[in-house]
């Protein structure tokens, strides 16, 4: 990518990047997803699944609207969250329990926290550039993902945190 020559550039590339972290992020999930213990965390480890799908839905759309090639542009930020999540979890965590699922809550938010960064600055640049339609979407994606990120930490601290300290 050449430098960007104005900030709707910015904002199209920032949706393609969004989309590749998506991709990443829903690949290990898939992977992650089968060790978890907790019911609750599966549920909501595949619901988190089905979510990502509709986030790469809206990226693909918005990239069309905006006139743009709808390819994606890789994301070296969650390549490297997904690096520490097949880690963490896959390669050198427990191999099920309490003690796994507070590492998959962890990963999880870890990579939840970069698609809210990213989302949150995608909305920031449509509201700027007037994009009411995309503004509006993207605040919504936005503000899904924050509830995701949310049941994990109500999780974590209710269950799942308290099951691994008795462990």
């Amino acid at each position: 990518m050449s430098a960007p020559e104005d900030l709707q550039e910015i904002y199209t590339d920032e949706l393609k990047d969004l989309w590749s972290a998506n991709d990443q992020m829903k690949k290990v999930l898939k992977k992650i997803t089968s060790k978890a213990s907790d019911a609750s965390l599966k549920d909501m480890l595949t619901k988190s699944q089905t979510d990502i799908d509709k986030h790469i839905d809206l990226l693909k759309d918005l990239i069309a609207s905006n006139d743009e090639k709808v390819s994606k542009e890789h994301c070296k930020g969650m390549e490297g969250l997904v690096a520490e999540a097949t880690k963490h979890v896959l390669e050198e965590g427990p191999d099920k329990g309490p003690l796994l699922d507070v590492m998959i809550i962890a990963q999880y938010q870890r990579m939840t926290h970069y698609g809210i960064a990213g989302f949150g600055t995608a909305a920031a640049y449509a509201k700027a550039l007037g994009f009411k339609d995309d503004h509006k979407v993207l605040s919504a994606a936005t503000k899904d993902i924050y509830g995701g990120d949310e049941y994990m930490t109500k999780l974590a601290e209710t269950s799942v945190n308290v099951e691994a300290e008795e462990e």
